[in-house]
C-alpha cells in the first residue's frame, strides 16, 4: 500500500478526456493508498468545458478518503504554472503530477515509490528512454528524434544526467516539492528541466524509473512549445547565474 498521496493533473481543453482519466486515478487511489488521498485538477484557462467537466466528474468520485479539487488559473498560463499551482495547494506527504491523458498509466505509480524507498530519494521521475520496450504507442519519428536532440541539449546546457526529463509523471516528497516549486519560475513545457535542475541544486537526487507509456492522440504540445522548451534550457542557466533561485 502507498502512503497518503496528492495527484496533480494540469489540464487544458480536456473536457472529453478528463472524466475517464479521473475515474481511473480515483479507482487507483481508493485501492492502493493507505489513508487519505486527493486529486487536484488545474484548469489552465481552457476554452471548452474542462472546468465544469472536471467538477462534475470529481463530485461523483469523492468519498471519506478521497477529495477532488478543481483549480482555475483564470487564463492560460502554461503547464509549469499549472503544476506549481496544484502542488502549492496539495496536502499530503507525497505528490505526483501526471498528464491528463494518462499516457503513463497511473498504475505505474508504485514503481516510483519503490525507487524512492529503495534509494532513499525524495524525487522519482518516470522515463520513456531507460527502457523503450515499455512504450506501447510511439510518437512520430520526428518527435522521437527531437526528443533525443532535446535530451542532448539538456545534458550540455544544464548538466542533468537523465535520459528523459520530459515525461509528465513525477513524484516528490512534500519537503522536496515545497523546496523546489517555491523557486520554480518557468511556466511552459521547459519547466521539467528547471524542476530537475533545482532538485539537483538543492540536494534532492532523483531516481529515473522506466515506465509504460503510450502516445495519445490530441496532445496539447505543439511545435512552437517544443522550440520554446529549448530556449528554456538557457533561461534556467540565466536564472541561476542571476540569483533568481535564491530564497
Amino acid at each position: 500500500m502507498l502512503p497518503p498521496l496528492s495527484v496533480v493533473i494540469p489540464a487544458y481543453n480536456e473536457q472529453e478526456r478528463l472524466p475517464a482519466s479521473l475515474e481511473k486515478v480515483a479507482a487507483f487511489l481508493n485501492e492502493q493508498v493507505d489513508g487519505p488521498s486527493e486529486i487536484l485538477v488545474v484548469d489552465d484557462g481552457s476554452t471548452d468545458g474542462t472546468f465544469e467537466s472536471a467538477r462534475r466528474a470529481g463530485a461523483g468520485l469523492e468519498n471519506e478518503q478521497l477529495r477532488v479539487t478543481v483549480l482555475d488559473n483564470g487564463r492560460n498560463r502554461g503547464k509549469g504554472y499549472s503544476v506549481r499551482n496544484g502542488i502549492s495547494q496539495s496536502r499530503y506527504p507525497w505528490v505526483l503530477f501526471t498528464d491528463a491523458d494518462l499516457s503513463a498509466p497511473i498504475e505505474e505509480c508504485p514503481k516510483l515509490f519503490a525507487a524512492v524507498q529503495e534509494q532513499g530519494y525524495d524525487v522519482a521521475i518516470g522515463s520513456r528512454a531507460v527502457d523503450r520496450s515499455l512504450i506501447g504507442v510511439h510518437q512520430s519519428l520526428f518527435r522521437e528524434a527531437m526528443g533525443r536532440v532535446f535530451n542532448l541539449a539538456v545534458r550540455i546546457g544544464v548538466g542533468l544526467p537523465f535520459k528523459d526529463t520530459q515525461c509528465g509523471f513525477k513524484l516528490f516528497s512534500e519537503k522536496a516539492a515545497r523546496d523546489i516549486f517555491s523557486r520554480q519560475l518557468l511556466e511552459g513545457f521547459g519547466f521539467d528541466v528547471e524542476v530537475l535542475y533545482l532538485a539537483k541544486k538543492l540536494g534532492y537526487p532523483a531516481a529515473e524509473v522506466p515506465v509504460r507509456w503510450d502516445d495519445c492522440e490530441g496532445t496539447k504540445v505543439r511545435m512552437f512549445s517544443g522550440v520554446d522548451a529549448f530556449i528554456d534550457i538557457l533561461r534556467v542557466r540565466a536564472n541561476d547565474w542571476t540569483g533568481k533561485y535564491r530564497k
